[in-house]
């Protein structure tokens, strides 16, 4: 058992993304055929990039779906994940706690817990506690004559959502912004936070030219749109904008 940390890579990237956003873009307003566009050497790539940023820019979002990252992520908590897949235009890939036992699981201590010691403590005694008693259903089901994925499949039953998981994570690069805008306020949970800008960070240095501007609902609108009782101050108000 051990705490352990966010990590994350990226695993799967579509080939010549910047060159299929622009051609893609391209042929809703051109007569040519977007292989011809897609495989025209002479197109510089800033000549792309400051095509696709414009576009996007006005709207344009659509193209953006035929560009995918996967990404592979770990030192992440179950609380986590249950908030993760609620973004549906995705695909995962998650560790199973059905098939991969958790007789030594790692977990996932809160920062606001791991500063406070008396909270820490607590925190760990729970974990060591709920370890024992999963090892302890183990052995029993043993006992009984079941092991495998029909004893994990019940004793994991008592796992807490602290324990750590594993999972890949498909993402479409519109739907990619579209995450880091709900994902990246500081509103959101803290750990998903966390991974939210982790994957942006990946994301801006692979495709700057969709990706620059991207984080936060307030970086693309210019103002906070979370209202008086929840905005982090970082921008103006909607309704200040408004009547400004």
């Amino acid at each position: 058992m051990a705490c352990v940390k966010l990590q994350v890579e990226l695993i799967g990237f579509t080939p010549n993304a910047l060159s299929l956003i622009y051609s893609a873009c391209r042929q809703c307003y051109s007569d040519k055929f977007s292989a011809d566009i897609f495989n025209d050497r002479q197109i510089s790539e800033d000549k792309k990039g400051k095509f696709v940023k414009k576009v996007i820019d006005s709207g344009h979002e659509s193209p953006l779906e035929h560009v995918k990252f996967t990404f592979a992520v770990q030192g992440v908590s179950r609380a986590l994940t249950h908030q993760l897949v609620r973004h549906r235009i995705a695909s995962y890939s998650q560790q199973s706690q059905r098939y991969v036992k958790a007789t030594d699981f790692d977990y996932i201590i809160p920062p606001s817990i791991d500063k406070d010691e008396s909270m820490k403590r607590e925190f760990l005694a729970v974990i060591k506690n709920i370890q024992e008693s999963y090892n302890k259903l183990i052995q029993m089901f043993k006992d009984r004559g079941a092991e495998g994925e029909l004893a994990n499949q019940d004793a994991r039953f008592v796992l807490p959502q602290a324990a750590e998981t594993k999972i890949v994570v498909t993402m479409n690069a519109r739907q990619l912004i579209h995450f880091f805008k709900l994902r990246c306020c500081t509103r959101a949970q803290w750990e998903i936070r966390k991974l939210a800008e982790s994957m942006l960070a990946i994301c801006k240095d692979k495709l700057p030219a969709v990706f620059a501007n991207a984080g936060a609902k307030c970086v693309y609108l210019g103002y906070c749109p979370e209202g008086e009782k929840f905005t982090c101050g970082k921008f103006a108000l909607k309704k200040d904008v408004i009547d400004a």
